[in-house]
């Protein structure tokens, strides 16, 4: 029997949230004209006044917003409030340029908090349950994002941060933790780490993984489940939105959940902007009609995507997306075949192989290639050259049956990627790309 941490939303007809939806994106609409120069003169730009937008059906008058949007108007020119009405400001890691700096007021905290709450109930968590959570804490969303949640939620938590794998394994022993937060390349450290110390992962309470902050895939999904022995469940946000909790698998793993009350879903097609029907994959697209300090307006995520409006067999009617495919700036055309990083570790992981990796792609006399190397597991590492070069072989041949693609693989050795916190860099090296 499933659970609900807001069954009056989570379960609402599709016309009630239809209803609800429309009222906030109005009202959003004539805040952000009212409070945002940036908005008011995207509007004035396209002759769009806030009484033209009176219903959900009209989101597609609306202008797009973009990540650079956010770094020009630095560090607040697009919050919509008093800074004295402000509670908490996020960042990103501004790794590409300026920091993207977020905002919330007290009732934006409490709309992510209740998203995050709705997001752990969903895979299964109760407010009996120790929340061990080891996102990292501070300007990064991923921490605190959880951990309100699971007090809204009533839980417990156990607020670990990242790093010191072996101090979260010993606390995964000792206090008994039942649900862990984490990036899932971490949670794959954590289960190897476990696996070196001999702990048997069914001797460990935690049954839940509710896993994101980085693309992953399916056979990354049994890895993890295989080396804790738990249900491993993807959790999606992104700061621009709220965090961690925008959208989040149920128990029946069939795609998130999108609280659409606060976050309105678009598909696009990432080329000309027209919506997409539902089970087309474009690019995501997010309006915050929930928000009061940074409500954006048709947030372009980059991500790539479909979503569902059929209700769930968890009894969830909130729309569903899939997992992120990949993303539109990542993805690599080679001698004309779309590339998504997170095929070649489907293949890898397929092969039984680590999900650690670089890609270097060149031009050569005119033609792309593609390398791949690939970190070996521990016991390969002693195989002779000849069974090393069948490895390489053996990965070739996939990568071309599966993603019709020509690639010189190489074998690295084992954790020669460089990790931080566990973490190992899947590297996109292009070179000679015009």
């Amino acid at each position: 029997m499933p659970n609900y941490f807001e069954p009056e939303i989570e379960c609402a007809s599709r016309e009630t949230l239809r209803e609800i939806q429309s009222q906030k994106l109005a009202a959003m609409a004539k805040r952000c004209y009212e409070n945002v120069p940036f908005y008011r003169k995207k509007f004035d730009e396209i002759g769009l006044k806030p009484e033209d937008i009176k219903s959900i059906d009209d989101l597609s008058k609306l202008p797009f917003t973009v990540k650079q949007d956010l770094r020009d108007t630095y560090p607040f020119g697009m919050v919509a409030v008093p800074r004295s009405e402000l509670a908490r400001v996020h960042a990103s890691s501004g790794t590409t340029g300026k920091q993207t700096v977020v905002a919330y007021t007290r009732h934006d905290l409490d709309v992510w908090a209740h998203s995050a709450a709705r997001s752990i109930v969903g895979t299964g968590g109760t407010k009996d349950d120790f929340v061990h959570v080891s996102y990292g804490y501070g300007l990064f969303t991923g921490g605190l994002g959880l951990h309100d949640g699971a007090e809204a939620l009533g839980a417990t938590v156990i607020p670990v941060s990242s790093g010191n794998t072996n101090r979260q394994v010993q606390i995964l022993q000792d206090y008994e933790s039942d649900i862990l937060c984490c990036t899932p390349s971490y949670a794959m450290y954590i289960g190897e780490t476990v696996r070196d110390k001999g702990i048997d992962p069914k001797s460990l309470k935690v049954r839940i993984g509710i896993f994101g902050a980085e693309p992953w895939t399916e056979e990354m999904r049994r890895e993890i489940e295989n080396a804790l022995a738990i249900r491993a469940f993807d959790i999606y946000g992104l700061s621009e939105i709220a965090g961690p909790g925008v959208a989040c698998e149920c128990e029946e793993q069939a795609g998130m959940h999108v609280q659409e009350d606060f976050f309105y879903p678009e598909i696009i097609d990432p080329v000309t902007g027209e919506q997409l029907p539902d089970g087309e994959e474009g690019e995501l697209v997010f309006t915050c009609i929930g928000k009061e300090a940074l409500p954006l307006i048709r947030y372009r995520t980059r991500d790539i995507a479909s979503i569902t409006h059929e209700t769930c067999k968890c009894g969830r009617t909130l729309v569903r997306m899939t997992k992120p495919k990949g993303r539109t700036d990542d993805m690599l055309i080679i001698r004309g075949i779309n590339v998504f990083p997170s095929q070649i570790e489907s293949v890898l992981l397929d092969l039984g192989m680590a999900p650690n990796y670089r890609m270097i792609v060149d031009r050569q006399n005119n033609l792309d290639t593609l390398e791949v190397q690939v970190e070996m597991n521990e016991s390969m590492f002693a195989d002779t050259v000849r069974s090393l070069e069948r490895v390489e072989k053996t990965i070739a041949n996939a990568l071309q049956s599966t993603l019709n693609i020509a690639a010189k693989i190489t074998l690295l050795e084992p954790k020669s990627i460089e990790r931080s916190e566990g973490k190992a860099k899947r590297v996109i090296d292009k070179r000679n790309i015009v």
